[in-house]
């Protein structure tokens, strides 16, 4: 009997987790029971952006007994899609679903989509084996079952009746099995990996919330898998756990695993909650390699009300302060979410959480719309909110008691032009110059999105020199910019632009640098000048002529303010791009007085 595990990912580079341990815990599981002669279980993967004919010809080719779809929030439109047209085709193949976008309201999607046999609720690994073993003993066992010998977790469709057996209890974490034995078929891809399941808070628009209780991987075997990454030298290594350092002694072991067995190369990534960050956890992360962690910190909003309506534990001042922290040691990537839609959050409040957000310095301020997920208590109150939501997938919000369809609108221009200029991390300097012209973070990046709007930048796809030609205008059209403060725009632009990397062809509103072409020569056969060396073995003065820029400018990159003056003579910028900052991938600046 052929088995097929399928996962449709949102992007490429990301794997499926679920399905690699579905398959590698039945796999074990039929090896002990002296079951597996029979049983054949593959996995295919695709994703959201594969043409659905390829996919469904792709499965159909499989020639299957069963396919078991990975149900989530970005697919499941997709999966519905696909396992209708294969049963029209293939009528004798038996379509299982699981996951979280099916695990809440199993029923309704039995009862709405007559083409599945089965839907898998909760954690599935044991639920998955017990019914391939089930079938290795005898293959249509699953019609004719009794209640009783079915496993627990599912909901089956028997000719016309729906049966429901008992919730699947949690497992012990050390049961799940490590599906990472072969690197090879993850090659360019995100590994995902946990070390828990479930979360000790209770914020109401989160699944996590229904797991009652955390439960830990132990730590001997947390560092074996953790060593194996960094053995074979894994790019990055994504922890799926919710609030990694709810426990802290379990996370404090992990971070100063990795901290000291450093390869230089890989890179992981926690959601933590920054208010729970005490001294010990600073002195870890302090000393990391700058680049080796990257934190994302859940934050949400601001506002006291909100907070506690969501059930959300969160002290703002320590997560404030522990930012600060984070920020000013400059070892870890921090993301900061924030999280439109919320009760008690109007756009008065939400411009406050964003302001707050923004002054907390994060290397990325992520903008996410609520989403309503089935089974979260945010659904259960959806009345009393007055929560209008999209009936698609991701049921993200339209309007509720606090913000109308029209805020919603235009936060999400706000949300585009912020990824775009705010979390590139490639307008540092100019970014903080305009900015200077409005009176807060929130109405710049305001002002900036209706902009974008307005002249139909939001639906074109721009290239990178364009970019910065739209802030131009910008500047000149909504803050009146002109003559010295524009000369200080362009050069301002201009810095950015070469501080993310050596450009082949200058844009148009950088200025003329011809008259300088002798001094950059001279000062690159000069291995540098009295003011700055250049300090390399076997140096070559045309290689590092063509792997560094120098840029004349007029202008202090280091006091940059609205009523900042063009200097009396230039001064010279030295960009160095073989010492990029890890955090944010530009390159180094170096200052020079005169060449």
């Amino acid at each position: 009997m052929k088995i097929v595990l399928c996962a449709i990912n949102a992007k490429y580079i990301h794997s499926n987790l679920g399905i690699y341990s579905l398959y590698t815990y039945a796999a074990e599981s039929l090896r002990e029971s002296c079951s597996e002669n029979n049983m054949d279980i593959h996995i295919c993967e695709y994703t959201i952006n594969n043409e659905r004919e390829k996919i469904l010809n792709s499965l159909y080719l499989e020639k299957a007994d069963v396919i078991a779809f990975s149900c989530y929030i970005w697919n499941i439109d997709v999966v519905l899609l696909i396992a209708r047209e294969l049963k029209k085709v293939q009528k004798e193949v038996k379509i299982w679903l699981g996951g979280p976008e099916v695990s809440y309201d199993a029923d309704r999607v039995l009862e709405e989509n007559d083409f599945i046999q089965l839907v898998m609720k909760g954690e599935g690994e044991k639920t998955f084996a017990a019914l391939i073993r089930m079938l290795a003993e005898t293959a249509d066992c699953l019609d004719e079952a009794d209640a009783a010998d079915l496993p627990e977790g599912i909901v089956i469709r028997q000719g016309d009746i729906l049966r429901t057996t008992a919730d699947r209890r949690p497992m012990n974490m050390d049961e799940l099995p490590f599906v990472y034995q072969d690197l090879a078929e993850f090659e360019n891809r995100i590994i995902y990996y946990e070390t828990a399941r479930g979360c000790p808070f209770r914020c109401s628009y989160c699944l996590s919330s229904i797991d009652k209780g955390l439960r830990l991987r132990s730590l001997d075997k947390v560092k074996r898998e953790l060593q194996f990454f960094l053995d074979n030298n894994v790019k990055q290594v994504k922890f799926i756990d919710r609030t990694f350092n709810a426990d802290k002694r379990h996370s404090r072991v992990i971070w100063s695993y990795i901290a000291k067995h450093d390869n230089g190369i890989t890179n992981f990534h926690f959601e933590i909650s920054a208010d729970l960050l005490e001294e010990e956890d600073f002195n870890i992360i302090k000393n990391m390699r700058a680049g080796l962690i990257q934190l994302e910190v859940g934050m949400q909003t601001t506002n006291p009300d909100t907070i506690a309506e969501i059930r959300r534990t969160m002290n703002i001042d320590r997560l404030a302060a522990a930012m600060g922290k984070l920020v000013s040691m400059g070892t870890a990537h921090v993301h900061l979410d924030l999280i439109v839609g919320l009760p008690f959050e109007d756009m008065k409040s939400f411009r406050k959480s964003f302001n707050d957000a923004w002054a907390m310095k994060p290397d990325n301020l992520q903008l996410g719309f609520l989403k309503v997920l089935k089974g979260s208590y945010m659904e259960e109150e959806k009345a009393e909110y007055e929560l209008v939501y999209s009936d698609f997938p991701p049921y993200e919000i339209m309007s509720n008691k606090w913000i109308g369809y029209d805020d919603i609108i235009r936060l999400k221009a706000i949300e585009q032009v912020l990824e775009i200029y705010g979390n590139s991390r490639q307008y540092t300097y100019s970014l903080k110059y305009l900015m200077e012209f409005s009176e807060s973070a929130y109405d710049f990046f305001d002002v900036l999105g209706a902009y974008y709007c307005r002249h139909g930048y939001d639906v074109i796809s721009l290239k990178r020199t364009d970019r910065y030609k739209v802030l131009l205008e910008f500047g000149e059209a909504v803050f009146g910019l002109e003559n010295e403060q524009l000369t200080i725009l362009k050069q301002l632009l201009t810095v950015d632009l070469y501080y993310r990397e050596k450009l082949k062809s200058r844009p148009e509103f950088a200025a003329d640098i011809s008259g300088y072409h002798q001094l950059v020569t001279e000062f690159f056969i000069n291995q540098g000048n009295s003011e700055y060396k250049i300090q390399a073995e076997n140096y070559e003065s045309k290689v590092f002529a063509r792997k560094m820029h120098i840029e004349p400018v007029q202008i202090d990159i280091y006091n940059i303010s609205k009523g900042m003056k063009l200097l009396d003579k230039n001064q010279y910028l030295l960009f160095d791009y073989d010492d990029r900052n890890p955090i944010d991938n530009n390159g180094r600046i170096v200052v020079i007085k005169t060449l």
